[in-house]
Parts: structure tokens; C-alpha cells; sequence
């Protein structure tokens, strides 16, 4: 597959799974609009279709909350092939939604869409109208998950990391019960190979969760205290960190002062926070269980995407030495988990594969941090896999085989974004 060919295969891939005003991640597997999907779409779609790229983040910011939280999942069209619907969450909205949430990359997709648009009028707008909405939500964020202010923000739901069965979680999802949870029947396994996804025992946990929160009504001022899962995840805070961080320099220039302000603030207290979580051994961040106060030993790519946010440029060389370490062990880089340690399975969701959208991430953060060496790795081996094995939802870091949904939104949008912004053979 040459350049050319990569190419216009990627955009077909976009062109397939579009609805018009949002995309679905792939036909079938994932029927709705996921939040960060959708960010990370947005970014492909506007390296050739900027009204395009700026209606998929108007779309998803149509849908937020009252209070500043923007849903995982917007239920636009009815669709029995996915579990859990709308019905189990009850949310009450007129247009249904899930009651979680998801990592915040928006704010990040607006600010990097808006720099490098050609429709400079239509990015200055767009931009006006989108940064108020996306600062309300990392408000929401600091106000709703961090209630001691200690300037890191805590999941209360796997499905809210987009790391839904890392083993980073294993531990503190021990708590979670499943009592009463009753029977249900996943749609995800028919549509992808049950070896792929999360177990049934995990499935349970999540949907205990879900019947808490719902229990609760939904009230976020509730939620962080009653639930049995808390954790501080450093991918997730990274992504809120940067965005926080290009909202506050985008606002600037843009003269919303206040919101500039109030970014650049949350922004530098949680970069100075991350240091809690760094681990000198491992040469990278770990995850907190806030409920028992202990950080868990687990060597993921959580603690590497730490490297996205704005942090110091010894640890983003750490990080860089670390991933070289991976890369003795595996075929592709980045795998979701060491593939030395015991937990890792190669082809089970984030417990190994190889997902393009957080090797994007991580070579944007390595990339700011002057660490370029490791980032043209990175991006040859996201093109490698796309070669060998097409455009997966994610793969197998040592055979390459592909894993979970097929023609897949999100792959193909970063594959976009390689080819138009790294000088990578193809």
C-alpha cells in the first residue's frame, strides 16, 4: 500500500462510517457518537474538510450537561445492537445520553484545528463559540472530581478512561460488587471476537456502577463519594492538563481573558500535581487509587500518555528511554501494557494491543518536548501496522494481527494526521 493509496483508503474509512453531523468509531461494534472518537475524528476530518471537522465538535458540545459535563456516548438514532442503551442509563435527556464521561481531548482537537486552519473566519468562530463550552467542562472536571482541590482529577468509571479493562483497574475493581446486577446480554461479542474484549466479570462490575450512579440520579455533586472506583489516572489527566493548556494560550490570543486565565491556572497546578504520581524506577507516571490512598504498581500506557501534558522535559526523555525498553519486547510500539509483565495479552484491549490514537498522542507530547527521534519510530510503526493488517481498532504489538472493530474512524483519522504532518515512508 503506497502513500496515495493509505490515504484514500483512510478518508473512505471516515466517508463510511459518517452520519452527516457526527461519525460512529465503526458499523455495528460502536452504533453512537463517543465523545473523544469524535475529537479525534474531528482532527483527521480537518486536514480535508474543515466545516466538516468543526460540525463534529458541535455536534458532541450540543450534548453537554447543565453542569458542564459532556456524555461518553450521545444515543442519536436508536440501535439494538449495542449494550448498555439508553434504557439502562436513564439519564432523562431528550436526546439520550450515557451519565459519564470521557478524556477531555477537545479542548486540544479545537485549539490544533483552529491553528493550522486555511478558513482562518471560520476557525476564529468557531473557536469563540466551542472554548467557553469546553472550559465549562474542565471546570466541571476540577469542581466534580477533585473535591480536595489537589489539582488531579479522579475516574469513577473504567469506561471513562477509554482504558475500560486496563490492568491498571484490576485491583480497585475488585470493590466494586456485582450483586444485583442481574442478567443482561452483551452485543459487543457478536460483532467482535470475545477474546478481544472485556471479560464478563467485568462487564458485571461495569454495570453495577451504572446502576449506582443511576440510583443517584445522576447528581454529580454525589457521584465521587459513592462510588467504590476512584482513580487518578495520568493519561487522562495529561489530556486534561494539555487541553487546559491550549484553551488557555488559544483564549489569549483570542482576548477571553478570563478563560485564559482560568486554563493557564488549572493547567499549571495540575503539571506540578503530576509529580505525585511520577515513579523513578519504572521511568514513568502510575495511576493512584484514591479510595485506599495507594499508587498502583502497574506498567501501562496510562503512565506513559502522561507525557502529552506540558511536563518537564527530563521526564519526557524519561519516557522516551522508557518506551525504547518497550520496544525490546514487542514488534510495534506503543503496547497498552509491558509485554514483560505477566498481565499483558497481547490481543485483549487495553491489556497489550497497539491503538493509534495514543501512539499519536504520546509522539505529540514527545514531539513538544524535543524528543523526535522516538516519535519518527512511533509513527513508522502506526503506518506498518495499517500495511500489514489494515485499519483495526487496535492490534496485537507483537504479530500485528488486527483486533476489535474493523474499519475503524479513529484509525483512520490518525492515519490521516501522520501522513499529512510526519515525514514517515509509507
Amino acid at each position: 500500500m503506497n502513500r496515495q493509496d493509505m490515504m484514500d483508503h483512510a478518508r473512505q474509512v471516515m466517508t463510511d462510517n459518517d452520519r452527516g453531523t457526527y461519525t460512529v468509531p465503526t458499523h455495528g461494534l460502536y452504533p453512537f457518537q463517543w465523545n473523544w472518537d469524535s475529537a479525534l475524528s474531528a482532527l483527521g476530518f480537518s486536514q480535508y474538510d474543515e466545516p466538516r471537522a468543526w460540525t463534529e465538535i458541535d455536534t458532541l458540545m450540543a450534548h453537554q450537561w447543565d453542569d458542564g459535563m459532556v456524555p461518553h456516548i450521545i444515543f442519536h438514532q436508536p440501535d439494538d445492537g449495542y449494550f448498555p442503551g439508553p434504557d439502562v442509563w436513564g439519564t432523562g435527556r431528550d436526546v439520550p445520553t450515557t451519565g459519564i464521561t470521557q478524556p477531555p481531548v477537545a479542548g486540544f482537537a479545537v485549539c490544533r484545528i483552529h491553528d493550522r486552519a486555511k478558513d482562518k473566519a471560520l476557525a476564529s468562530e468557531k473557536a469563540r463559540a466551542l472554548l467557553p463550552k469546553i472550559h465549562a467542562w474542565h471546570q466541571w472536571f476540577y469542581r466534580s472530581r477533585d473535591p480536595q482541590s489537589t489539582g488531579l482529577v479522579a475516574l469513577l468509571h473504567p469506561w471513562e478512561s477509554g482504558r475500560d479493562n486496563s490492568v491498571d483497574w484490576d485491583a480497585a475493581f475488585e470493590r466494586v460488587p456485582t450483586e444485583g446486577v442481574g442478567t443482561f446480554t452483551r452485543r459487543d461479542t457478536t460483532h467482535a471476537n470475545p477474546a478481544h474484549r472485556p471479560t464478563d466479570d467485568q462487564y458485571r462490575r461495569y454495570i453495577w456502577l451504572v446502576q449506582k450512579f443511576r440510583s443517584l440520579n445522576w447528581d454529580n455533586s454525589k457521584l465521587h463519594d459513592a462510588s467504590p472506583f476512584q482513580m487518578v489516572d495520568p493519561g487522562f489527566n495529561a489530556i486534561l492538563i494539555r487541553s487546559c493548556h491550549k484553551v488557555a494560550d488559544l483564549a489569549g490570543r483570542l482576548g477571553m481573558v478570563e478563560i485564559a486565565a482560568q486554563s493557564r491556572a488549572m493547567a499549571d497546578k495540575g503539571v506540578a500535581a503530576m509529580e505525585t504520581l511520577w515513579d523513578e524506577k519504572l521511568g514513568q507516571y502510575l495511576c493512584l487509587d484514591r479510595t485506599t490512598g495507594d499508587v498502583v504498581d502497574s506498567p501501562s500506557i496510562g503512565g506513559i500518555l502522561g507525557v502529552f501534558a506540558p511536563i518537564p522535559k527530563e521526564r519526557a526523555a524519561a519516557i522516551s528511554r522508557r518506551i525504547e525498553t518497550l520496544a525490546e519486547s514487542c514488534e510495534y510500539l506503543i503496547p497498552s501494557h509491558d509485554p514483560a509483565a505477566p498481565e499483558f495479552e497481547g490481543l485483549r484491549y487495553w491489556r497489550g494491543p497497539v491503538w493509534l490514537i495514543v501512539n499519536y498522542m504520546i509522539s505529540d507530547g514527545l514531539e513538544q518536548a524535543g524528543e523526535t527521534r522516538m516519535v519518527d519510530r512511533i509513527m513508522g510503526d502506526c503506518l506498518r501496522l495499517i500495511e500489514t493488517s489494515g485499519f483495526a481498532e487496535y492490534h496485537d504489538p507483537i504479530t500485528a494481527e488486527p483486533c476489535g472493530g474493523a474499519h475503524f474512524t479513529w484509525t483512520a483519522a490518525m492515519v490521516i494526521e501522520i501522513l499529512e504532518t510526519h515525514k514517515v515512508a509509507a
